[in-house]
């Protein structure tokens, strides 16, 4: 490739990053915080992961959150093999992704008491692509903006296969909570 393409290429790349993020008010965070949780009569089982990135467009509302598969940690060194190898399958699905909008953005009074919010778009978990719709909470802090929201998803939604040795030790319907406090970029 000659050094004039490369230029034309690289200020390309420069004139689509600015006409992204121009005008647009953009709050980030790489370390959020994601827990899930499975309750049955058996064994309960609990995996939490602190590597979670959201990005939140001020301006409109949406965002967009990236959940590596292996950075949920369990108690058990045997359980987030499992989980990551046989059910996940973190290797073929490295990671879930959500993006969305908060509805009625617009209409959000900012201030440091919290505000409920509904959340809207596609959550996709190893593969499989959903539409989904939650509430969840927004407010201000100094200069950030917190997050927080709590929901169920149906491992069977999501094409998660458990084998029929382990399927009663994990609930079919997982509790998933987020938090995130976001930092203007």
């Amino acid at each position: 490739m000659s050094i004039k393409s490369r230029n034309i290429i690289t200020l390309c790349s420069y004139l689509f990053f600015y006409s992204f993020s121009f005008g647009k008010e953009l709050f980030i965070t790489r370390d959020g915080n994601i827990d899930f949780f499975s309750s049955t009569p058996i064994e309960d089982i609990k995996a939490i992961n602190n590597q979670v990135s959201c990005v939140l467009n001020k301006s409109t509302g949406e965002f967009a959150f990236q959940v590596p598969i292996k950075g949920f940690i369990f108690k058990n060194a045997l359980m987030q093999e499992h989980f990551n190898e046989n059910y996940l399958e973190s290797d073929l699905y490295p990671k879930s992704v959500f993006k969305g909008k908060i509805i009625d953005w617009e209409k959000i009074d900012f201030s440091d008491k919290a505000v409920d919010v509904i959340i809207d778009g596609e959550l996709t978990i190893h593969g499989v692509k959903k539409k989904i719709k939650e509430s969840g909470k927004i407010w201000n802090a100094k200069d950030k903006i917190i997050g927080e929201c709590s929901f169920d998803i149906a491992v069977a939604d999501y094409d998660i296969k458990i084998p029929r040795i382990v399927r009663e030790n994990i609930a079919k319907i997982i509790k998933i909570s987020v938090d995130v406090s976001l930092k203007r970029k």
